[in-house]
């Protein structure tokens, strides 16, 4: 101890050891101490050192502290040192701990910064890089370690916690690829780390978060893991706790880390859109109508969520991504968020100029957000749309350079793949749209392509150029634009003016001779007549454009104009392959024999290459954005680059061919153009087999869901069978039970069979009489109407007695209507036949035939009432004989089902007895056993009592039984 106290500050008698030596012996106490307290004053004294002796300590004590971590994990205060002192010698920053007492460890303050130590040179600093590296890639080399100190950032304490967080960020900036690999495959790794943010003690959350920034650097796995870890949620919770970008540096790092996590990640991405996150991001950009005197602070967080922003809608995501993106943010108010940002006062320049940068990739190649900007007025009397403000800004020499870049690349955003914006834009300059009251986006286009500051000239043209992007309507529509020169002349187009510009006038070939506003020209020149024959005839009917352009690539120039020469060869170049041949002195192989004689075709393709070798050109084909550190530099645009690189090949062939192979080329077209109408009706042919095939799978899937619900219906059919089923079932066991109840034995049911039988024999027998007496009867009816046929006719031969006869006969039909229901009728008719009788005895000779025919009538009638009441009689017995035939079948079924009845009960009963015997037979032995048993135990108790001991009888043991329970029952009482 009195050694540590020396080491710790206490003065001592002899000459001081060396550093070396005093940590040599500090390693030896931490490794052969036993006492804990010993052990954690010398990591303590090591800790101390670790700045001061940085390689030594980190040599020497490495091992014993990483012993440290594993064997004293009870001690947290020993932990804390032994990490704090792996930090110290691993941490290449520039920091130095504030002075800590021995039971304690606080935060580093700023101010501690640099204290005692003086400002490393370069060749100093390099070197503590080095020796951090070489630290790192010792304590990484075995993987445990990094878990060892995974599990311990799982402690509470703060002693440990926090140190660890500090180590493993400092293992990460120096071996960010090692330690990520290591924590991707420990499980657990990413899970625990992220509970970082979780932790109530600010000071840790906060480092958890610089910890998850170097962690997520680079690496698509971990980001994908910390996101679906809950990171969003929990990052965008902070940060509306903090302030939002009112907040401090916390929000700085929270956006850091979520920039981190979505960039080129497109899972990451989709994650974010599906959850919404977006919307949450809208109030953030509420600005005030007071924006002056904003924090450093705040200008950073805005700055970083507006790059977020653009991180979901860059250029360089997947289309269908950014697409989706971008309709978030219009449909939640982000896109009018920003732009009331890009119309607002006070705001600093930095954060209006990527507010642009933001609204540009929002709106790039939506046509909903175009138009929604399209339409977006600045707040100025009168109001203007916002692209005219934008473009006057754009123009004006005096506005800031990234300002003017960020405008510019706002209007390509707005022009690409937006044939509507194109024509709207060209349209402001026809003659038939010109508004001289206002300010429009063509005026300001042309006072900047025509502007003595050649910037204005170069962002002007190219401007211009993607309003003609692919849009071979604009092109030919802006062949009619005519500009006013000077008084007294007459207007020229502006195409003829953009080539005075290049070739023309002392004035003008001092503005021309500028690199950067010729190349600007050149640019839009090409744009213009690129697939394009009729701007390719206006270009060449003036008879000094190709005489120019022929000199200007014969020259031998300096290394700046090769680009306006290589240009000058591309522009030529167009003019032979998209030209008609309708001009006689420049058809195209015309043009190939001046190239040949002027330039030479090998001179002119070396001419064209010089563009795609130039420096610039590559940096600009990187991407659409247009980003240059200087005014200088700005050459190229990006979609130019596309268009040179469609070009360069196709022209250099064209150059190169000749007149025959042209011809070929031609023919080849047309068999082409052939073959493609003939696609083109297989197409149309395909077309309508897929409409068909579409109805028909129309049908088909109408047909299944019938289908369906038949097999539904079919299913609830079976199952209410089923249901009838099981319910016949049980009316059939009840009809069996009560068939059992009514007959006693086998014998009876065979008696009544034998009844039923004899009782539908004679049912059978009467059937059969009646059948004989109908048809005595229908025989006998065809005889009576037989004889009422010839009594008709003898009554219709009678002269006398006419009106009698008619009575009679009526009388007759009545009487037959009346035969079949009412049988208690036939008494009186035959009274009155006896009345009719007398009266013809009383009458005169002449009334004899009449009463004849009466007395036949009335007879007549008897028989027919007779005849139907046995017909019905024979229906009634042919009724009741089917439905005795339908009992009989009946009770036969039930008699049939008695028996089976009968014969299953009969079995269950043969088992049943069988079991019963069986059980007897068990029980027999059962009482056999226990009369041995007792027999046994009788003689035993006999000779036990023969030797004179005490046994107790089985009342005795019964009564002592009884009394115990007596005595539980009154404790239970109690």
């Amino acid at each position: 101890m009195n050694f540590l106290r020396g080491v710790m500050g206490g003065q001592a008698a002899g000459p001081q050891p060396s550093g070396a030596e005093t940590i040599q012996k500090l390693c030896d106490r931490v490794a052969s101490s036993t006492l804990l307290e010993d052990r954690r004053d010398a990591v303590r004294a090591l800790k101390s050192l670790s700045k001061k002796y940085r390689m030594e300590v980190g040599t020497q004590a490495m091992d014993h502290l990483i012993n440290i971590l594993q064997t004293d994990r009870s001690d947290s205060e020993i932990l804390g040192y032994a990490l704090d002192t792996l930090y110290n010698i691993i941490c290449n920053d520039e920091e130095e701990e504030q002075d800590e007492s021995e039971d304690a460890v606080t935060p580093i303050p700023a101010s501690g910064k640099n204290k005692n130590v003086s400002m490393p040179d370069e060749a100093a600093q390099k070197q503590a890089d080095d020796l951090g590296a070489q630290f790192t890639e010792q304590f990484v080399q075995d993987p445990e370690h990094v878990t060892l100190l995974l599990a311990l950032l799982e402690e509470f304490d703060f002693h440990v916690r926090w140190p660890g967080v500090k180590l493993l960020t400092a293992l990460l900036k120096n071996q960010c690829v090692q330690v990520q690999g290591i924590i991707l495959v420990s499980p657990m790794g990413v899970s625990r780390l992220m509970d970082l943010l979780a932790d109530s003690r600010e000071v840790i959350r906060n480092d958890g978060l610089l910890l998850l920034q170097q962690l997520t650097k680079s690496n698509a796995a971990i980001q994908k893991i910390v996101a679906f870890e809950n990171a969003f949620e929990r990052l965008l919770d902070i940060i509306t706790e903090e302030g939002s970008s009112d907040g401090g540096i916390v929000v700085e790092d929270c956006l850091l880390l979520l920039v981190n996590l979505l960039k080129n990640n497109s899972s990451n991405q989709n994650f974010f859109k599906e959850g919404s996150y977006i919307q949450r991001m809208k109030p953030w950009f509420e600005v005030g109508d007071d924006n002056s005197g904003w924090s450093a602070q705040k200008v950073t967080n805005l700055h970083l969520m507006l790059q977020l922003v653009r991180v979901m809608v860059s250029p360089v995501n997947s289309p269908g991504a950014t697409a989706s993106c971008q309709k978030s943010m219009y449909q939640c108010g982000l896109l009018q968020q920003l732009c009331t940002i890009l119309m607002a006062t006070g705001v600093p320049a930095d954060i209006l100029t990527e507010t642009i940068n933001t609204v540009s990739e929002v709106i790039r190649g939506s046509q909903v957000n175009q138009d929604y900007f399209a339409s977006v007025n600045a707040p100025s009397n009168p109001p203007r749309p916002a692209i005219v403000v934008l473009l006057m800004s754009m123009v004006n020499e005096r506005q800031p350079f990234v300002l003017r870049c960020a405008v510019l690349y706002c209007f390509q955003c707005f022009l690409y793949k937006n044939q509507k914006g194109q024509g709207e834009i060209v349209a402001t300059l026809l003659p038939s749209t010109i508004d001289a009251n206002s300010i429009s986006a063509g005026q300001l286009l042309c006072g900047g392509l025509f502007s003595v500051d050649s910037l204005s000239n170069w962002c002007a043209a190219v401007a211009l150029a993607h309003a003609l992007q692919d849009n071979l309507t604009q092109k030919e529509q802006l062949l009619r634009v005519q500009l006013a020169t000077s008084l007294g002349k007459p207007p020229v187009s502006l195409l003829q003016q953009c080539t005075n510009i290049l070739s023309q006038g002392d004035k003008i070939v001092r503005r021309g001779s500028k690199v950067q506003t010729r190349v600007g020209l050149l640019m839009l020149l090409c744009t213009w007549i690129n697939n394009c024959p009729i701007a390719v005839t206006h270009f060449l009917h003036n008879q000094e454009n190709v005489p120019f352009l022929t000199a200007q690539i014969s020259e031998n120039l300096g290394e700046d104009e090769r680009l306006v020469q290589g240009l000058c060869a591309l522009l030529l170049g167009i003019c032979i392959y998209y030209n008609d041949n309708s001009l006689e002195n420049y058809t195209k192989e015309k043009l190939k024999q001046l190239i040949e004689k002027r330039i030479g075709k090998e001179n002119f393709v070396e001419k064209l290459g010089f563009i795609t070798k130039h420096e610039l050109y590559s940096r600009a084909a990187q991407k659409p954005q247009p980003v240059f550190p200087s005014p200088e530099q700005m050459l190229f645009d990006h979609e130019f680059t596309k268009l040179v690189k469609e070009l360069e090949g196709v022209i250099t062939k064209a150059v190169h061919k000749s007149s025959e192979d042209e011809k070929k080329e031609e023919e080849v077209k047309k068999t082409l153009e052939q073959h493609d109408n003939i696609v083109t009706q297989y197409k149309e042919l395909i077309r309508e087999q897929d409409a068909q095939i579409q109805e028909l799978k129309e049908q088909v899937a109408s047909m299944s869901s019938q289908n369906e619900q038949m097999q539904t219906t079919v299913t609830q059919q079976l199952a209410q069978i089923q249901q009838h089923k099981d319910q016949y079932n049980i009316l059939k066991l009840k009809l069996g039970k009560e068939n059992q109840n009514q007959s006693n034995s086998q014998g009876d049911s065979s008696q009544v069979n034998g009844l039923q039988t004899e009782e539908l024999t004679q049912l059978r027998e009467e059937v059969e009489e009646l059948r004989k007496q109908h048809t005595l009867l229908q025989t006998q009816l065809h005889d009576k109407d037989a004889l009422i046929n010839t009594l008709r006719s003898e009554t219709a031969e009678g002269s006398a007695g006419g009106s009698d006869n008619t009575e009679l006969l009526k009388e007759l039909e009545a009487l037959r209507s009346q035969v079949e229901s009412q049988s208690a009728e036939i008494n009186q008719m035959k009274t009155e036949r006896q009345e009719l009788l007398r009266r013809a005895e009383a009458g005169s000779s002449d009334a004899v035939s009449s009463s004849d025919g009466s007395l036949d009538a009335a007879k007549m009638a008897e028989v027919e009432s007779r005849l139907a009441a046995q017909t019905t009689e024979t229906e009634r017995l042919k009724e009741e004989a089917k439905s005795l035939s339908e009992s009989r079948a009946e009770l036969e079924q039930q008699l049939a089902s008695a028996t089976s009845t009968v014969a299953i009960l009969q079995t269950e009963q043969a088992k049943l007895q069988t079991e019963v015997q069986e059980s007897k037979k068990e029980q027999d032995d059962l009482l056999m056993l226990l009369a041995d048993q007792d027999q046994k135990i009788h003689s035993l108790k006999q000779k036990l009592k023969d030797l004179g001991e005490t046994v107790d009888d089985e009342d005795d043991l019964d009564a002592r039984d009884q009394t115990d329970d007596d005595f539980e029952e009154d404790e239970d009482e109690d």
